[in-house]
């Protein structure tokens, strides 16, 4: 009998996690889909994500259970495009954030994901190399800002943290008679992470709520996709915890791709019935999995 291992990303609905074998972020998934002993890994996420599982775990067959269920860093990237501007820098690491196609992936000297790119970035500048950064472009212009970089950044964004801005937090904020903070992902753009108490992963922001010494009256604000929500709210129930707005009024920020992946395609996915992860070739995954090898790798060493 076939072992189905299912995984979901902290942005699907309750429901789906509650569906899943492990949840996590990317870089906690990753590394679960690489070490999973499954002959079918089911991955509640977006399609890149199910692709990176397989890099990893190539004997296991990958369902994705929504064909459409992409990413817009992906849709905004032609990698024609990509690889003649990773070629006009012969002299640089080309480092690619997770979200990111397999052919992508492939054209890449190193992958992070948002909870290990700052250290990684780090001992690539301490090791004095140059770096190019893609393809998220808040994320690059942000650990530009913060470390007095000069990368070359790729322009694509997330459309879903693109979203957040500083007016309308500034009118959330206003509307706030005691204590406020405010967490992002480092997806969205810089000046609302300029207004940031704490800039990081999923799961760093996750671990900040967990941590968070309660004070009366304060509200968190969270500059991130909505599902991550439930997981705080479930961590702490004693908080105020609330999305950040995305202009005067909303406060309301899905991702349409990861909210694809519903009870009813979940449960075909399981049952074999979904899009496979069958179409890359042996030298197009070989090609990708050196770049994320050497991320797992870092990161296991430093975060252990």
């Amino acid at each position: 009998m076939s072992r189905v291992v299912t995984l979901a990303h902290y942005y699907t609905q309750p429901e789906i996690q509650q569906m899943a074998d492990k949840v996590g972020d990317s870089l906690e998934l990753s590394l679960f889909a690489r070490d999973a002993e499954a002959d079918i890994i089911v991955f509640a996420g977006v399609r890149f994500m199910a692709e990176t599982a397989k890099i990893l775990n190539p004997n296991a067959t990958v369902v994705l259970p929504d064909r459409g269920s992409t990413c817009s860093l992906v849709t905004q990237t032609d990698v024609d495009a990509l690889r003649r501007w990773r070629e006009s820098y012969p002299d640089h690491v080309h480092v690619s954030y997770i979200n990111s196609s397999a052919e992508h992936k492939a054209l890449s000297d190193w992958i992070v994901t948002s909870r290990n790119v700052d250290d990684i970035i780090a001992q690539l500048y301490a090791d004095g190399k140059q770096v190019i950064f893609s393809p998220d472009r808040n994320m690059g212009a942000y650990l530009n800002f913060q470390y007095g970089y000069d990368m070359p950044l790729w322009s694509a964004v997330c459309e879903v943290h693109d979203k957040f801005n500083q007016a309308a937090l500034d009118e959330a904020f206003a509307a706030v008679p005691g204590a406020r903070y405010l967490i992002a992902h480092p997806e969205s753009p810089l000046p609302v992470l300029q207004l940031a108490d704490y800039v990081g992963s999923t799961s760093g922001m996750l671990k900040w709520v967990r941590e968070f010494e309660r004070e009366p009256d304060a509200v968190i604000f969270v500059a991130t996709e909505d599902g991550i929500l439930y997981n705080m709210r479930q961590a702490r129930p004693d908080l105020n915890i609330e999305q950040a707005p995305i202009y005067a009024g909303c406060q309301c920020n899905q991702c349409p791709y990861m909210k694809m992946n519903t009870i009813e395609a979940v449960k075909r996915a399981q049952a074999g019935q979904g899009t496979v992860i069958d179409y890359l070739t042996p030298a197009q995954m070989d090609a990708a999995r050196a770049p994320i090898e050497r991320m797992l790798e870092f990161s296991q060493r430093y975060y252990q």
